[in-house]
C-alpha cells in the first residue's frame, strides 16, 4: 500500500446503513438479516435519500431500549473522509480524531465505504520501522548506506564536508559581528543575549526544516504547495516571534531598565524567528526540487542561514536604533 493511493484502495464494503427513523428493534432485525463484518465497530444511520446523518456506535444500539429510535440515541456530528482523499490524509484523520473507524462518503454524503484503523496500521508501522534507522543517521548529515561498514577515511569523506558548512558559516558570523564592533562597544548588553538569540533562530529553522522533510516524503514541493506552506509557516513564525521577542524583550527592560535595547533586542528575535521559519521551508524545499537529498544537506545549510541572518538582523537593528 503506498500512502499517496486512494482511500478507496482500503475501504471496506461490509457496512451496514440504517434508517433514522427505525427503531433499535427493527435496526437489529436489519443488521441480522444482512452480512455483518468481523469487526464492526460503527453502525452508521441515513435519511430517505441514503446521506449519512448520524453515527450509532455498536456499544450504544446493544445497551438501549428496544422501542428508541435510533435518531434518539445517534450521534449527528459525524467524521467523515472524503471519496476523494489519499490514504496519508486518512492516516490524518484518525490521527486527529482517534476513532476506529470512518465513513468514506461521496459528494452527496453517501457512504462508499468504511476505513478500519487496523487496515492501515500494521502497513504504516512498517514504514516507520524501515525509515527509523535512516533517519537518526541521515539527520546527522548522511546515509547508513554511505557509512555501513565503511573505512575511517570513508566516513570521514562523508561526513566532513557539511562539518566545513558549519565552519564556513562561523566564521562569517565572527567577521558579521567584528564588523559591527563599535555598535557592540555602545551597547555591551547586545553581547549578552546574542547567544540566546542565536538558539533561538537555530531551534525555530530545525524545527520548521524538520516539519517540511517529514511533508516532503508524501508531497511534491509545487509551486502552489510552497505557497500555501510559506503563509502557514509565515503567521507561525509571527507568532513565535512575537511571543518569544515580548518574553526577553521585557526581561531586558526589567533587568537592564533600558527601554531601546529590549527594542533591539525584542524586534531582532522576532525578525530572526521569522527568517529561521522560512529558511527551514525553503531550503529543504529547494533541494527536493533539485533533486538532492534535503535529509542530507537541509540541516548544516539551513542552521548556516539562520546564524548569518540572525547576526546580520540583530547587529543592524542595534546600529539603527542606538
Amino acid at each position: 500500500m503506498h500512502l499517496q493511493e486512494s482511500v478507496l484502495t482500503i475501504a471496506r464494503s461490509d457496512f451496514n446503513l440504517l434508517r433514522k427513523e427505525w427503531t433499535v428493534e427493527q435496526a437489529l432485525h436489519s443488521i441480522r438479516q444482512q452480512s455483518v463484518g468481523e469487526e464492526i465497530i460503527y453502525f452508521y444511520a441515513t435519511d430517505e435519500q441514503e446521506r449519512l446523518i448520524g453515527v450509532v456506535p455498536a456499544r450504544r444500539l446493544l445497551t438501549a431500549p428496544l422501542s428508541q429510535t435510533l435518531a434518539e440515541i445517534m450521534i449527528e456530528k459525524v467524521v467523515t473522509i472524503p471519496r476523494t482523499a489519499t490514504v496519508f490524509e486518512a492516516c490524518e484523520c484518525f490521527v486527529l480524531y482517534r476513532f476506529l473507524a470512518l465513513p468514506v462518503v461521496d459528494e452527496d454524503r453517501r457512504v462508499v465505504g468504511v476505513v478500519d484503523v487496523s487496515m492501515f496500521a500494521q502497513e504504516v508501522f512498517n514504514i516507520a520501522e524501515r525509515e527509523q534507522t535512516d533517519e537518526v543517521f541521515e539527520s546527522l548529515g548522511f546515509h547508513v548506506s554511505q557509512v555501513k561498514e565503511a573505512s575511517s577515511l570513508t566516513a570521514f569523506r562523508f561526513r566532513f564536508p557539511w562539518l566545513l558548512a558549519s565552519i564556513a558559516s562561523g566564521l562569517l558570523c565572527a567577521l558579521l559581528v567584528s564588523a559591527f564592533k563599535v555598535t557592540l562597544a555602545k551597547s555591551i548588553v547586545l553581547a549578552f543575549f546574542l547567544a540566546l538569540i542565536l538558539g533561538l533562530g537555530e531551534s525555530v529553522s530545525i524545527q520548521s526544516m524538520t516539519l517540511t522533510i517529514q511533508a516532503l516524503r508524501f508531497t511534491k514541493p509545487e509551486l502552489r504547495w510552497y505557497a500555501s506552506a510559506f503563509r502557514r509557516e509565515g503567521k507561525t513564525a509571527v507568532l513565535l516571534g512575537t511571543a518569544c521577542g515580548l518574553v526577553v524583550g521585557t526581561i531586558v527592560w526589567l533587568w537592564r531598565g533600558t527601554g531601546m535595547a529590549a527594542l533591539v533586542i525584542g524586534g531582532s528575535i522576532l525578525l530572526s524567528l521569522c527568517s529561521a521559519c522560512l529558511l527551514g521551508l525553503t531550503v529543504p524545499s529547494l533541494l527536493h526540487a533539485l533533486k538532492l537529498d534535503p535529509k542530507i544537506a537541509a540541516g548544516p545549510v539551513t542552521l548556516a542561514l539562520a546564524d548569518i541572518v540572525t547576526i546580520v538582523v540583530y547587529f543592524t537593528l542595534a546600529a539603527v536604533l542606538l
